[in-house]
């Protein structure tokens, strides 16, 4: 398209931007295989061609956003990527907390929920066991779920998941602060509200409207960047609200004493050790994350037992380094390859070579190999 074209498209588009269409989220077809309380689990339905692995997916997106981030348009949907490998997956939408649920707590949601939604996938494979990744918050809770209850846990990937949360990050210094009076705030609120979080996120970068605005300005002569964007922005305007009590433990057991590391953390009663986490891992981190840094989450592969871990750190953001194309044709092919190289029960545990994406790799102490709110 000549600069003319693109100048007349742009000014087009711009004109009818309140008229465009909605864009269409969460498209890929699945099915509801199990209901509590506010959470579902969905099946996503397999390709034509069927099944290529015996294991299935479990996805786990983050307790306070929707799932569709994993799924959100046609063309730029990891869910629709991983069916056309051959996965069987299957998501967590942990719905939406009604005033009824202030009293929820942490050990139900991540214990319970968590367990079940763990149990019903891998009843659809030949091993008994799921593939279980944890994609921010929802990293966290599957760490806590395989370090206690690691029975039906083939391996455990986790993309941006904090594990270590006495960084100097933004959101672990405001938390932490004696000004942020946690149970006035629930006391007040019953249930976190969403907007009061997504306050806090768009903090962390204040310009970033401004410069989204101008981005899209810039590139409003092109279709497909806007569908991404007004995509990309419905979810993040469409944000779950936090459980009061488990929000309370979640900052005073985990942000404030940082019990991961300290391994004061319980689940249930039990104490969450991660070296008892002895399935293969791989975790995600990212280099420009200003949600959960890389201090936050590579400590994981340090703390845990396993030996067939892998640690791959890339360049990006919590979210784009996630969903984009890019993300689409470079990671999750080595996540899914990751997968296939785990789909059998292993004889004895080894480390797999992953192929280098992109930046730079980095392997945990005992590994073998090396290698997004």
């Amino acid at each position: 398209m000549t600069d003319a074209g693109k100048s007349d498209k742009r000014w087009r588009n711009l004109l009818g931007i309140v008229k465009r269409p909605k864009p269409v989220v969460g498209a890929t077809p699945a099915d509801v295989v199990h209901r509590e309380n506010k959470w579902s689990l969905l099946r996503y339905r397999a390709r034509p061609a069927g099944l290529a692995f015996a294991t299935p997916v479990l996805l786990v997106p983050s307790l306070i956003n929707r799932h569709y981030v994993l799924d959100l348009q046609p063309g730029r949907s990891i869910a629709e990527t991983l069916v056309a490998r051959g996965h069987d997956v299957f998501i967590l939408e942990w719905g939406t907390p009604g005033p009824e649920d202030r009293f929820l707590s942490f050990d139900t949601i991540t214990d319970q929920y968590l367990g079940r939604a763990i149990r019903v996938a891998a009843q659809h494979g030949a091993r008994g066991k799921a593939h279980v990744l944890g994609y921010c918050l929802g990293g966290t809770l599957a760490v806590v779920h395989a370090a206690v209850r690691p029975e039906r846990i083939a391996s455990l990937t986790v993309l941006a998941a904090p594990v270590a949360f006495h960084d100097d990050g933004m959101l672990s210094l405001w938390t932490r602060s004696s000004r942020f009076d946690l149970g006035a705030m629930i006391d007040a609120t019953g249930n976190v509200p969403w907007r009061l979080m997504q306050g806090a996120f768009q903090m962390l970068r204040p310009t970033l409207p401004l410069s989204k605005a101008a981005q899209v300005v810039d590139r409003a002569w092109d279709d497909e960047f806007l569908d991404g964007y007004f995509a990309l922005e419905a979810w993040g305007s469409d944000n779950v609200s936090f459980p009061g009590e488990a929000y309370r433990r979640y900052i005073e057991a985990l942000y404030r004493a940082d019990g991961l590391m300290q391994e004061t953390f319980t689940l249930s009663g039990e104490p969450v050790l991660l070296r008892n986490i002895k399935c293969p891992t791989l975790a995600v981190t990212f280099a420009h994350d200003n949600i959960v840094p890389e201090e936050s989450a590579a400590p994981l592969i340090e703390r845990i037992g396993s030996v067939d871990k892998e640690r791959v750190h890339l360049p990006g953001g919590h979210v784009g380094a996630v969903i984009s194309r890019k993300a689409l044709a470079t990671l999750w092919p080595t996540i899914s390859a990751w997968w296939a190289a785990h789909d059998a029960e292993p004889v004895e545990a080894k480390a797999v070579e992953l192929k280098p994406v992109v930046a730079k790799s980095v392997a945990g102490p005992k590994a073998k190999g090396a290698k997004a709110r």
